[in-house]
This record gives structure tokens, sequence and C-alpha cells, in this order.
């Protein structure tokens, strides 16, 4: 098959950085089935936006040297990306357990009439608006929306999803399932399986 000389000039030899880190592309394996693929621009993409939910702090040196390419295709990718509002922002992932023990956060089942001609966009803009929401998702199933909330503390929680969250024009119940512990957040591991702390906590 013919594939673009720039991804022939990829082979699976990993990348080490003097942190002594290791890298292998992920995408070779997928270039060597010889199967029709789009342009080598796309799989920049592709890969880079894999490399970024992985590290955001890997510097523009680094992914070119991961990607086969140069720092100004990375820089420029990445402001593509930011325009065009495919990247969205940039977070660290963070055990608040270990730092705060005041932290809680909560997974809200809300159940919605949705309105004529608007859907269920209405109540999700104003769920989004709140600033102790940090996740809204539609759902399929039992329930409608699946919305995370944080709070200082369990009390908080719950004044705020009696409060505001179940008065909403159209929500016609609530579920709050309060999150006792984070195993794995965003494909990062944040404890190391020691304990399990249920029988610590009196709701």
């Amino acid at each position: 098959c013919s594939i673009n000389s720039n991804i022939n000039a990829l082979i699976s030899i990993p990348v080490i950085f003097s942190s002594g880190q290791e890298w292998r592309p992920s995408f070779i394996n997928k270039f060597q089935t010889c199967l029709s693929f789009p342009s080598f621009a796309y799989f920049v993409k592709t890969e880079l936006l894999k490399l970024l939910c992985r590290n955001a702090r890997y510097t523009n040196e680094e992914l070119a040297v991961m990607l086969d390419t140069d720092e100004k295709t990375v820089a420029s990718t990445i402001e593509e990306l930011e325009k065009e509002g495919i990247i969205r922002g940039y977070k660290a992932v963070i055990d608040w357990d270990s730092f705060d023990d005041a932290y809680v956060s909560a997974i809200v089942e809300l159940n919605v009439v949705p309105k004529a001609d608007l859907g269920f966009e209405e109540v999700a803009e104003k769920v989004m608006s709140y600033h102790d929401v940090e996740s809204v998702y539609l759902m399929s199933g039992s329930y409608d929306l699946n919305v995370v909330v944080k709070g200082k503390t369990l009390q908080d929680v719950a004044r705020f999803v009696a409060r505001e969250l179940a008065t909403i024009d159209s929500v016609t119940s609530t579920t709050t399932h309060f999150v006792m512990r984070r195993y794995k957040e965003m494909d990062v591991h944040l404890c190391d399986m020691e304990h399990d702390d249920r029988g610590q906590f009196l709701l």
C-alpha cells in the first residue's frame, strides 16, 4: 500500500527522555497494517490530543520528538485545535482527598421533563451556570442528567441540591450519591488500594 513518506520515516524504537521516561508511538502498528488512512496531518492531530490528555505539561519539543515532526508544527496544530474548540482547556488531575479532607463531591441524578423545541438544553444550561457544578451529562436510561457537584461538606452539597437543583423548572426528582473515595479519574490512578473507607463515613 502507499503510505506518506513522513510515515515511512517513523520507526517503532522507543523515545527515552532525560527523565528516564519511555515513549513508544502508539500509531506505528496501525500504519503497518497497510490499510487506507487519512492524511498524516490528521494523525498528528489525533496523536497530539492523546498525548496532551496523558500529560498536558509535555513541552512542544517533547511532543515534536514523539510525533516525528517539528516544534513549529506542534505549536500551530495546538493553536488550531484551540481555535476550533476541540481543546477547551488544560487541567491538573488532583487527589483532593489527600489535600483537603473537607472537599466533598456527589453525583446527582436529575429526572427532567424536556420542553418543546428545547429538549434538555435549557435545563442543562441552567445547571451548568452554577459554580458548584463540575460536570453535566445527558444520559440514557432511568434518569436524564448526570450532575457532578462539589462542596466543602456533605451538608453544603445537600443544601445546594435541595435549594437549587431540585427547584429548577422541569426537574421532577433528584437522587444524590456522595462520592466516598476516588480510585481513578481521567485515566489517573489516585490511590494505592490499601483500605476501604466506607465504614468510616456516616451519612
